[in-house]
């Protein structure tokens, strides 16, 4: 079933006990759309069974530039990603480094890369 929804409230109110949530390289442009992420992943949360999992990958931006770059570079730092979702109640139980990439500066946009972009993918999980 397709559903469109607003990034504020993405999850149905019928969708409840789900037992995964993924977020993929869209989480950045929820910061320059304006939306409301405190409300948007404590949406997710409520919707997620007991020891769900929540997986966002996205965009890395250079330590300290927290959400700066997400419009022009379409990046967001993961720091500052992962702090919103533990905000929301989530635990951070894994990540992964196969998308990683040192030799990106993470001063180009991800649509004009000069080498394969630097990226991030977190596993988050709601507690029993």
């Amino acid at each position: 079933v397709h559903v469109v929804r607003e990034f504020d409230d993405p999850v149905p109110p019928e969708a409840r006990n789900l037992d995964l949530v993924t977020f993929n390289f869209v989480y950045h442009d929820t910061v320059w759309l304006g939306t409301d992420r405190a409300r948007m992943n404590r949406a997710v949360f409520d919707a997620l069974k007991p020891g769900g999992v929540y997986i966002v990958a996205d965009h890395s931006a250079k330590s300290g530039a927290g959400v700066s770059a997400a419009k022009s570079l379409h990046r967001i730092e993961e720091a500052v990603l992962r702090k919103e979702v533990e905000a929301a109640g989530f635990r951070l139980a894994a990540s992964a480094d196969f998308l990683r990439n040192a030799a990106d500066t993470r001063e180009a946009s991800v649509f004009k890369p000069q080498v394969p972009n630097d990226e991030f993918v977190l596993k988050f999980v709601k507690p029993r």
